[in-house]
């Protein structure tokens, strides 16, 4: 099979490499030139493309041409800039979608669409996304934008935190005094059950569809993160107890029934 995957980073890259173990014929992009070398490397067919609130730059023609599936994994990159236009990036990329006749879209979203509350609630995919978050407001507009095209197919995933190798957010928290939502439920999931879950999609043909990919189990943040920076020998964080804690839930539970999918990889 021909793939195209948009976004090469940490997640993309390693999704790339898993694509060429399968014989599958793979394109990836990265933002940064000096990147290409590492695509080559893992057998990737190497593009530069990035997309612009006012275009795209790069051979965006040639990189979707010929492709059965693309794979868009490109970080929004709205928390450093919250003035960001997500939405009108993505709103570039999709006319070169449809001029390409591709059939098949999945997009990498995130559990940041889902709202942060006191009482914690459980979040399926039927639930309603947060509209008072502009983070939250854009990701899921993006997410319409490939659901609401009937020029191709479009499935989205949505990750939680990211952990694997050498990436664990307990780095950024190591040794940090006052952090917020001590109580508030964690939800992780293992660069290898993302990747996972991206063949089991691509497999099972579930289109037009939302999927939530996070770990079953939700310790508290205190609870999780003290005992991590314990078990790696790290300083201790430090919470802030007297605020509320606001957070969440989020359910894998339709991934496991419906694509009859396993979560391998702890979260400890």
């Amino acid at each position: 099979m021909k793939i195209a995957i948009l976004g090469c980073g940490w997640l993309g890259l390693e999704l790339g490499k898993r694509l060429r173990q399968q014989n599958h014929e793979v394109k990836g992009s990265v933002t940064r030139m000096e990147r290409m070398a590492d695509l080559r490397t893992a057998g990737l067919i190497p593009y530069s493309i990035k997309l612009y609130e006012k275009g795209v730059q790069g051979d965006i023609r040639s990189f979707l041409s010929g492709a059965e599936i693309l794979i868009v994994d490109i970080p929004p990159g709205l928390r450093k800039n919250p003035e960001t236009d997500f939405v009108k990036k993505i709103r570039n990329l999709i006319p070169y979608i449809e001029k390409s006749y591709l059939p098949r879209v999945i997009y990498i979203s995130s559990t940041s669409v889902y709202e942060d509350r006191e009482d914690f609630p459980v979040y399926t995919e039927e639930e309603k996304t947060d509209n008072s978050n502009n983070t939250a407001v854009q990701l899921r507009n993006a997410e319409l934008l490939f659901l609401n095209n009937e020029n191709f197919k479009a499935s989205v995933l949505r990750f939680g935190g990211l952990i694997g190798k050498q990436r664990h957010p307990v780095k950024h928290l190591s040794g940090r005094k006052g952090i917020k939502n001590p109580e508030a439920p964690i939800n992780l999931v293992h660069q290898e059950d993302c990747i996972a879950a991206i063949l089991k999609l691509m497999e099972k043909q579930k289109d037009n569809s939302v999927w939530n990919v996070v770990y079953p189990e939700h310790p508290s943040k205190k609870d999780y993160y003290t005992r991590i920076a314990l078990d790696k020998n790290m300083a201790q964080p430090e919470f802030d107890q007297e605020g509320v804690s606001r957070g969440k839930k989020i359910s894998s539970e339709k991934l496991i029934k419906e694509l009859d999918f396993k979560f391998s990889q702890s979260i400890d």
